[in-house]
């Protein structure tokens, strides 16, 4: 198993994905049907000012910064900006219908890549419209297998949700981590496979980590943090950070302290049990950037031993990917933006003693597994998925016959498997499930879905384009191919560019119905993301983040000249990283765009770092304790940037009250001061999603309710026609 962290990072993505959306601008209020000016919930303000490096800095809305539940006049005024919001949305008379269709593309069977482990196979389906996966175990890939845990039985409204999951080598037990309603804590519990039965062990306090099980299938390694004091669970600061064993059968308080570091309270730790059980491998980071430090230990050394040094310092990534005994294998970006992956001895530790196995190559190395004495390389190649093969000496074997061009992720195992499997998808396909036989090179379709719409009436394009500074920046367009593309059409433009984070196609039901409906998607690939490696990251983080909003608005001017859309039809969405995105673009350039969703966005860029998870934001966005990062972020701040008597576009501020990786504040202060400050009839409308968080492990009777709003809210902004039939 290799780049968990990696792996964690694309499912929140992925959720985000079905979860937020784009919308369009408008600099006129003609072209949002010319709403009558809107009356908002009253907003008191207060004499906040801040010095920052001799700057004086209003915050006029500090008290909003409370927690909901913990205030009962934030959660008063939570509730009068829910009903403005709920009564505009549920006027609009097309969203019924938005509605159905909907529910009938969301409701098809879709399958997880299977996970073998002692001759059993566990995998997650969704028989369409249940609000949770289900964690079925077979005995081979091909068989439906039995129900092992269905977390629809843990709450009604589906908002309690299976986080992730680990099975012993022998495959006869299995932990698993849950979540409640969106929250980042998880729970850790377990479960005899042959039977279901439940086991007493119970673990609290655990986020941002992972389960290891040891060879022996007798206890596990997990990440935890200190308990938080009474009313602080919410908005705890997520430091001290601290991985333990835990044997099976004990108490939580029995468990045995492996690794913690109370002199750096923010460090983050991973850890992986080498597949011939030799070696537990940690990793550690400081921030959410992928550099990090590596120790090594032997794995049946008492809890307590002492790690071996292998990396010391956090100037490049090392992700560990697996052994041939004594040799390691990792993927870095040292002396390779791109990547490449190298062998290291574990008695001749550090950078002057590695070998080289897989040299960079212009296209990114985004990720690799190790199987059957294999080296699976999944590359991308201007966006799209490429895989090449490799032996355990570098030698090249060739490529992956991939189903076409788009997004493959997977080749998961443990490095003695013969099969992996992977899933395949793009724009106008669904995630398609394949088993891949190692040493055969050869791949097997294993789950197709059957989704109630026409592929090959759907055109993707990938396009590319030039941003301010003439940097050269790929975008990929969703469209019917029945659409007339010399006339503007409505177009959500979606981006994120952040984190080293890659936007590569994938298939979103909500997507479809805008498209069906006539809408074009186009997902932008700006700097800050990873699909040029670290070198296009670094070009976007940082002091260089205005490159990101520069790229957006360029991708947009490139929409609106190319004659795709209008500017009256475009709308503009992103969540996350991708909020922030949103809220810089609107306020930068709010003629440009005839609607905006900002989705649990990070919009005051002065305090992020002060609540839960957003200490470690500080490499990526910047630092306002340091004079020329304040400088930066101050000038690209939404919530500070917003300027009294400007025509703001029609916007629909997104977030959860429950969210607390980004937490709500942004959205309730952002939305504050925009209405305040509207000089236009437009709406701006804030709506929170109650009992919901960042967007893993949504419902989805709340994906599709979230869907159907933001479509009802640009079909009315944006005046799209509805088709009379699909």
């Amino acid at each position: 198993m290799s780049m968990k962290w990696k792996m964690i990072t694309l499912a929140c993505i992925v959720a985000l994905l079905f979860a937020a959306d784009g919308v369009a601008a408008d600099k006129s209020s003609d072209n949002h049907n010319s709403n009558e000016k809107m009356k908002y919930p009253a907003a008191r303000r207060v004499e906040q000012v801040d010095e920052y490096h001799g700057v004086k800095v209003s915050d006029p809305y500090r008290w909003l910064e409370a927690d909901v539940r913990e205030s009962d006049e934030v959660a008063a005024w939570v509730k009068e900006q829910n009903d403005v919001a709920r009564k505009f949305l549920d006027a609009i008379p097309e969203r019924p219908a938005i509605v159905k269709r909907l529910t009938e593309l969301w409701n098809y069977e879709r399958y997880s890549p299977p996970v073998e482990k002692g001759g059993k196979y566990f995998f997650l389906k969704n028989d369409g419209l249940q609000n949770q996966a289900v964690l079925y175990a077979a005995d081979s890939y091909k068989d439906e297998g039995h129900v092992l845990i269905d977390p629809n039985t843990w709450s009604k409204d589906g908002t309690i949700a299976m986080a992730s999951f680990s099975a012993t080598d022998d495959g006869k037990l299995l932990a698993y981590a849950r979540s409640s309603a969106g929250s980042d804590w998880e729970e850790i519990l377990l479960v005899e496979v042959s039977n279901g039965k439940a086991l007493d062990d119970h673990l609290k306090w655990s986020k941002f980590g992972g389960i290891e099980w040891n060879k022996a299938g007798t206890g596990f390694y997990y990440s935890r943090y200190p308990e938080p004091k009474e009313g602080e669970k919410f908005q705890a600061s997520a430091l001290n950070q601290m991985v333990y064993f835990h044997k099976v059968g004990t108490k939580q308080d029995e468990d045995q302290l492996v690794y913690r570091r109370p002199d750096h309270p923010d460090w983050n730790f991973g850890f992986n049990v080498t597949d011939d059980g030799k070696y537990l491998v940690l990793e550690i980071s400081h921030s959410t950037d992928p550099q990090n430090q590596v120790l090594i230990r032997d794995a049946a050394a008492v809890a307590d031993a002492p790690f071996k040094e292998l990396i010391g310092d956090f100037d490049n990534q090392f992700a560990f990917l697996g052994n041939d005994g004594h040799q390691l294998f990792f993927l870095t970006d040292l002396k390779a933006p791109t990547k490449r992956i190298v062998r290291m001895e574990v008695d001749q530790p550090g950078r002057d003693h590695l070998t080289e196995i897989v040299p960079g190559r212009k296209e990114t190395l985004d990720s690799a597994n190790i199987l059957s004495g294999r080296i699976i390389c999944q590359y991308m190649v201007d966006v799209l998925s490429e895989v090449r093969l490799h032996d355990l000496t570098g030698k090249s074997l060739g490529k992956v016959e991939l189903p076409g061009p788009g997004t493959v992720q997977g080749f998961g195992g443990d490095e003695k498997n013969t099969e992996t499997f992977f899933v395949y998808t793009s724009y106008n396909v669904p995630t398609s499930v394949y088993r891949y036989d190692v040493p055969a090179n050869k791949t097997e379709l294993v789950h197709q879905p059957k989704v109630d719409f026409k592929p090959d009436s759907i055109a993707v394009e990938q396009i590319f384009y030039h941003s301010k500074d003439g940097t050269r920046v790929p975008m990929i367009l969703t469209y019917r191919k029945d659409l007339k593309l010399d006339e503007p059409h409505p177009t959500l433009l979606y981006g994120y560019g952040g984190y080293n984070i890659s936007m590569t196609p994938a298939f979103s039901p909500a997507y479809i119905d805008w498209v069906e409906m006539g809408g074009i998607v186009a997902v932008a690939n700006m700097r800050g993301g990873g699909e040029y490696g670290e070198e296009w990251h670094l070009a976007g983080k940082a002091l260089k983040k205005q490159n990101v909003f520069d790229d957006f608005i360029a991708a947009a001017e490139w929409l609106i000249k190319e004659g795709r859309t209008s500017r009256e039809k475009l709308a503009i969405m992103g969540g996350s990283n991708g909020g922030l995105l949103v809220g810089a673009c609107e306020v930068q350039r709010p003629e440009l765009f005839g609607a905006c969703i900002p989705q649990v966005g990070v919009l005051d860029m002065l305090r992020f770092q002060n609540f839960t998870a957003g200490q470690f934001w500080r490499d990526e966005f910047g630092n306002s304790d340091k004079e020329d990062e304040f400088k930066s972020l101050l000038a690209y701040s939404p919530y500070h940037n917003i300027k009294e008597g400007t025509k703001y576009p029609p916007t629909l501020i997104m977030t959860a009250d429950t969210d607390d990786r980004v937490v709500p504040m942004h959205s309730f202060k952002f939305a504050a001061a925009l209405q305040r400050a509207q000089g236009g009839d437009a709406p701006i409308l804030l709506r929170i999603e109650s009992k919901a968080g960042h967007g893993h492990g949504t419902s989805v009777a709340k994906l599709i309710e979230n869907a159907a709003d933001r479509w009802a809210f640009l079909v009315k902004e944006l005046g799209v026609k509805m088709p009379t039939s699909n």
